[in-house]
């Protein structure tokens, strides 16, 4: 039987975002404005966030879009260098080390992707993950839950999803996964309802 498992989203519960910072950068190394710059991506982020497109591609099409005066490198430092960990779920995180599995659950890019992996300690706690970018397919949608639940083994009923969106919450309560519909300032009620969760599932 599978056992009770911890799944989480990634942006705005593991790691916040600002895609300003990105914005302003661009902004200075082309000639569009901060305040409507990232518009330029609007037709080619979802392409590349379920696969559609490679990381190349998207780095060249963005480049080409904006006008960027830089090179590849340096528009993927920009594209990147948008997160910051959030402290209060590392250290929620880090007290359940080894208790239970914790897997990952995102819609994301190649380039975020290995970016936030490799730079943020937080990550130390996951096993594995499913991503909309080599999953083809994105939340909110059911197939990329059925795809993780068969993927990484999970029984939904016993599995503690969180995420920041409603309608990714809502797809995952239908399911019949255990569900917290996360924002920073409501940690400590996650706290106590996944202290209150694992206590029924026998994990102290």
């Amino acid at each position: 039987m599978p056992q009770p498992t911890i799944l989480s989203d990634i942006g705005k519960v593991l790691i916040d975002f600002d895609f300003s910072i990105a914005a302003r950068r661009l902004a200075e190394r082309c000639d569009h404005p901060a305040e409507t710059v990232l518009t330029l991506f609007d037709d080619i982020k979802g392409p590349y966030e379920v696969g559609d497109m490679d990381d190349a591609e998207f780095v060249r099409q963005g480049m080409a879009l904006t006008g960027f005066r830089g090179s590849p490198d340096e528009f993927v430092a920009i594209w990147c260098e948008i997160f910051a960990q959030n402290e209060p779920m590392h250290a929620t995180l880090s007290a359940l080390a080894g208790k239970l599995p914790m897997h990952l659950l995102s819609n994301t890019n190649e380039l975020h992707k290995s970016y936030f992996l490799r730079e943020f300690a937080i990550f130390q706690h996951f096993q594995d993950g499913v991503y909309s970018h080599t999953a083809r397919c994105a939340k909110p949608g059911d197939e990329i839950f059925l795809k993780t639940a068969a993927q990484l083994d999970l029984d939904p009923a016993r599995t503690f999803y969180i995420d920041d969106l409603e309608a990714n919450i809502a797809t995952a309560a239908r399911l019949g996964f255990r569900t917290f519909h996360y924002s920073f300032v409501k940690h400590s009620q996650l706290q106590a309802e996944l202290d209150e969760w694992l206590a029924a599932q026998g994990i102290g």
